[in-house]
């Protein structure tokens, strides 16, 4: 099934997840390269919330550019399979090589505002990130890497701590206890 049906078939939980399915199906109606950076407006992007066998505990990283803890993810580059964009993106940013996806069905959906930012010494303007998001499962006992490229940290906090540890109000009201809520 492409990523359109796959969107089109989710069933949101709540309203702010009806609204970016809704505007999520018209973007990729409208445009072509939806899956590409290149597009400036916006593009996909795909997450993983990565818990522990008991689900009692979340593997963060300390995103460079967002100067907080937050969940694992990165963009989809013209790949329309997003689980495996964010299987490898758990791998590149954490080191965890042993993790078992939960279900290759998408477990959330949001559109994330991203503020203009420097990026390798260039200036990338403000977009949105029309985001997948799959659960994933890990053994908290992998040894963990950082990627400096992306992160200054990797660590496994509990789901109570989660909330607390990232900078971001509205990705901690709107994301993570929602993440949390369907676990």
């Amino acid at each position: 099934m492409n990523l359109f049906h796959q969107i089109q078939n989710y069933k949101p939980m709540n309203q702010q997840e009806e609204c970016d399915k809704e505007l999520m199906l018209q973007f990729m109606t409208n445009n072509s390269n939806y899956l590409e950076r290149e597009n400036k407006i916006a593009h996909f992007t795909a997450s993983v919330w990565t818990v522990n066998k008991e689900r009692t505990k979340t593997l963060m990283v300390y995103h460079n550019i967002y100067d907080s803890w937050s969940w694992i993810g990165g963009h989809a580059d013209g790949e329309e399979d997003l689980c495996a964009v964010a299987m490898r993106e758990l791998w590149e940013e954490t080191g965890v090589k042993n993790a078992t996806l939960i279900s290759r069905d998408i477990f959330s959906l949001e559109v994330l505002t991203v503020n203009g930012h420097i990026k390798k010494g260039c200036y990338v303007p403000s977009h949105l990130h029309f985001n997948v998001t799959y659960l994933a499962e890990a053994d908290e006992n992998q040894e963990l890497i950082v990627n400096e490229a992306e992160n200054q940290a990797v660590k496994w906090w509990t789901l109570a701590e989660a909330l607390q540890v990232s900078k971001e109000p509205w990705m901690v009201e709107r994301v993570y206890k929602k993440l949390i809520k369907k676990l």
